[in-house]
């Protein structure tokens, strides 16, 4: 009698461990649906990949001692034609015109000043120079001697450049971004929005508040966002970052680009130094006696990079709460079993 009322004891201990080691679990899990359905399920994510190219248009006008009246168009001004991403566009120049090889003094730099041909060796080739020296010393002006040198005559001066800027219109000029993405787990792609027609991008401008979402933007409205002065920079050149940023949630249909910009040169406070960005090119061509002939230009002006950020996130809830359910169960079964 003893034996059999101990018997029934452990059953009804055991039945008591069980409904309670169930309700334990059943409580974790709803807990943990609950859970997910707050934060919108497991969260699938990928980066964004991406391209990026570019479109300026706009017309500019100078008249100079060198060059005379002339008309910029993009393929002046743009230089390289083409980059991936980013663009260099001119606002000012230091122009030498009509260069040839020949044989003409150098530059006066401490490495080229002379006062016999004593100080000057034929073959010498400064990396600061512009040529080969001769071995002679000649006059470079009234009062100044330097090495001869053979190379592109006359050498280019080192000027100031002019200021304000000689193509201070750009400031009115446009870039049209185009951006195309792609997120390849997810098979989805995106350039243009699709309320987005050809007219309406043949005439809108990016505008922070009135329309957010135009990929066309003036430059000038692109300085103001970033609070730096155009025709400021425009003079000796600068580094500015057109940022795209995209975070698409398609679950909810959500998936449109964020424009911000900024300076990527900025001055520092502690120093005098002037912010430079410059490069040289040259156009070729054969003057009246068939002689190669060339103009060097020095050109100063803003290089744009656009950079690109994104990420997709896609809720895929029902297998996180099939995850949980077989953890939590396999847990609870095993809890009944001990």
């Amino acid at each position: 009698m003893t034996s059999d009322n101990t018997s029934h004891q452990i059953e009804d201990e055991e039945q008591s461990l069980g409904t309670w080691s169930t309700v334990l679990v059943m409580s974790v899990l709803e807990e943990k649906i609950n859970y997910i359905i707050g934060r919108g399920g497991h969260q699938v994510t990928e980066s964004v990949l991406s391209s990026v190219t570019t479109e300026v248009k706009g017309i500019a006008q100078t008249n100079t001692t060198e060059l005379g009246e002339q008309i910029w168009d993009v393929a002046d001004y743009i230089i390289p034609p083409q980059e991936d991403g980013s663009f260099f566009l001119m606002t000012n120049m230091i122009v030498t015109p009509n260069q040839t090889q020949s044989k003409c003094p150098e530059y006066p730099t401490l490495n080229s000043i002379c006062t016999s041909d004593l100080n000057c060796t034929k073959g010498f080739k400064d990396t600061q120079g512009n040529g080969v020296q001769t071995g002679r010393c000649v006059h470079y002006s009234d009062s100044v001697k330097t090495c001869e040198m053979s190379g592109w005559c006359p050498v280019e001066k080192k000027v100031e450049p002019p200021n304000p800027a000689l193509l201070a219109d750009a400031e009115n000029f446009t870039i049209y971004i185009k951006n195309n993405i792609q997120f390849t787990e997810f098979n989805f792609s995106k350039n243009i929005l699709p309320n987005m027609s050809s007219s309406y991008l043949a005439n809108c401008v990016f505008h922070r508040n009135k329309d957010p979402n135009c990929p066309i933007f003036r430059i000038k409205d692109i300085f103001e966002e970033t609070q730096e002065d155009f025709q400021t920079m425009a003079v000796y050149g600068g580094v500015m970052a057109v940022q795209i940023q995209w975070d698409c949630d398609l679950d909810k249909g959500l998936c449109a680009p964020q424009y911000s910009f900024r300076r990527l040169n900025k001055k520092d406070p502690e120093s005098n130094e002037t912010q430079v960005h410059n490069l040289r090119f040259a156009k070729y061509y054969k003057n009246s006696d068939g002689k190669d002939t060339r103009t060097l230009f020095m050109a100063y002006g803003i290089h744009f990079d656009v950079l690109v950020y994104g990420e997709v996130s896609f809720p895929s809830g029902t297998m996180t709460v099939m995850e949980y359910w077989h953890v939590d169960v396999f847990k609870g079964v095993t809890m009944m079993q001990q």
